[in-house]
């Protein structure tokens, strides 16, 4: 079983129940059908005989007979003439009927156990049951009562294998129609597993051409539908969007990394290569150290960053959420930030009292102090900015404004791509990855960034984080 298809697994099982369940209707028709049979020819021998209690009518002459152009049979009996229709003597689903006197002595019609029933008292309007040999036999009798007929019966005779003939043809039509819509409804099932199962086949070749080949763009297409296999099919699609966005991003960050760390190689080299072509004087030697030192410095931090960057987005164990007084925090980060004197900038803050998350301590204060060494690096000469910390039920937001360069509308995405600094010829401090922290941190807590700014008037950066907790303490 485990070398069949689903196909076939699919068509086999169905055929299997199909089977049994053919098995047993028929089963069901044969045990079923002998009663209701035998009821069927106990019901059409009486309904045969009321019936053919109307056909048989007296005349005192003939020429009272109604010329309808019939082939009726005529019979003199007791001074006048008894009128049978023609088809009296026609065998109704096997019902022989005969006009009997009250004596049982046949008059007209047919018995076929006429000798054994000759004796067999007749009994007005009841089914009776006799057996001749090895065949059963229905008798029903009906007492004439209409002018002139006084004195004769009808007697209805058939026989019990009558309703054996009929089962006999029903089960042999079942053997027939039975198997062949048991051959029909496998067929059409082995089809029907087939078009539904397609659209498997086709999610897996697709993913075979996705995972051998090198282009991971192409995706899983299907005809519109909105079944369980579609909506498998989507989700590989979604599995595949996030796999080619995972791998262009460390393409793209692997880039990046090469990019930001030939600049500072290259400077730590020519000062090497500088020193090292001949005899140089202290001071030149002190100059050069001094230039590999900040490049050093740089490319150190750049590492560092990248490592924290790195251990964010895979949401490291080594960063643990707690309890925290947010407003302490960013008191405490601003208090420390206002005292780095940078072009005569003002740093204030406003912060509501007792705001607590959850959240990692050591984050959120490189997420504060990334935003405002950002605005101190862009800010305007004697410029300001302002930090304010306020509860929006149910989340706290955090925000920092200046009135710095301000950033371009086109550029307003941009900012938070790793490695992407706006005039980054201004300050050789940054390594590009500041608001990418602020961004991930930020997704860190489920939190979001929201930026607005004008050219030249400044920017306002708005973190919402949350949910807040109650005072700890309480």
């Amino acid at each position: 079983m485990k070398n069949i298809s689903i196909r076939m697994k699919i068509t086999l099982w169905f055929s299997t129940i199909l089977f049994v369940i053919t098995g047993l209707s028929f089963a069901v028709i044969l045990s079923v059908s002998g009663s209701v049979l035998q009821k069927t020819i106990r019901d059409s021998l009486i309904d045969t005989i009321e019936n053919n209690v109307d056909e048989v009518e007296f005349f005192n002459t003939m020429s009272r007979v109604e010329n309808d152009n019939d082939a009726d049979h005529y019979i003199e009996y007791n001074g006048g003439y008894l009128e049978v229709d023609d088809d009296y003597l026609d065998l109704v689903n096997g019902i022989s009927t005969s006009l009997c006197f009250e004596n049982g002595e046949l008059l007209y019609g047919e018995n076929p156990i006429m000798k054994d029933t000759k004796d067999y008292k007749l009994t007005d309007g009841k089914i009776q049951k006799l057996s001749v040999g090895k065949v059963t036999y229905y008798i029903y009798d009906r007492m004439l009562t209409r002018e002139g007929l006084h004195g004769l019966w009808l007697r209805g005779v058939v026989s019990e294998e009558q309703g054996s003939v009929q089962l006999s043809n029903i089960a042999r039509i079942s053997l027939y129609i039975l198997p062949l819509l048991l051959v029909f409804a496998a067929f059409g099932g082995y089809i029907i597993a087939g078009k539904t199962l397609k659209p498997l086949r086709q999610i897996e070749d697709a993913a075979s051409r996705i995972s051998k080949g090198p282009d991971l763009k192409k995706r899983i297409e299907l005809s519109p539908g909105t079944d369980e296999l579609h909506q498998l099919a989507d989700t590989f699609n979604e599995m595949f969007d996030r796999l080619d966005q995972a791998f262009e991003s460390e393409k793209q960050f692997t880039s990046d990394v090469s990019h930001e760390l030939r600049t500072p190689m290259s400077v730590i080299m020519a000062q090497c290569e500088f020193s090292l072509e001949k005899l140089r004087t202290p001071e030149e030697y002190e100059t050069a150290l001094y230039v590999i030192k900040r490049q050093g410095g740089k490319m150190n931090r750049m590492i560092e960053d990248m490592l924290s960057f790195i251990r964010l987005e895979r949401k490291s164990d080594s960063f643990i959420k707690e309890s925290l007084n947010l407003s302490s925090l960013v008191t405490s980060v601003c208090e420390d930030m206002a005292l780095l004197p940078d072009q005569g900038i003002l740093l204030t803050s406003t912060v509501e009292d007792n705001i607590f998350i959850v959240g990692n301590q050591a984050l959120l204060s490189r997420l504060l102090t990334n935003l405002i060494s950002n605005a101190y690096r862009y800010g305007r000469p004697n410029g300001y900015i302002k930090v304010t910390l306020s509860s929006r039920e149910p989340n706290a937001v955090l925000t920092v404004s200046d009135n710095g360069i301000g950033i371009a509308k086109d550029q307003l995405e941009k900012i938070f791509h790793r490695f992407y600094q706006i005039e980054s010829s201004r300050s050789g401090k940054g390594t590009g990855l500041g608001l990418a922290m602020v961004q991930e941190i930020a997704r860190f807590h489920n939190g979001t960034v929201h930026v607005e700014s004008q050219p030249g008037e400044g920017s306002t950066f708005t973190i919402i984080l949350g949910p807040t907790i109650d005072f700890p303490n309480k």
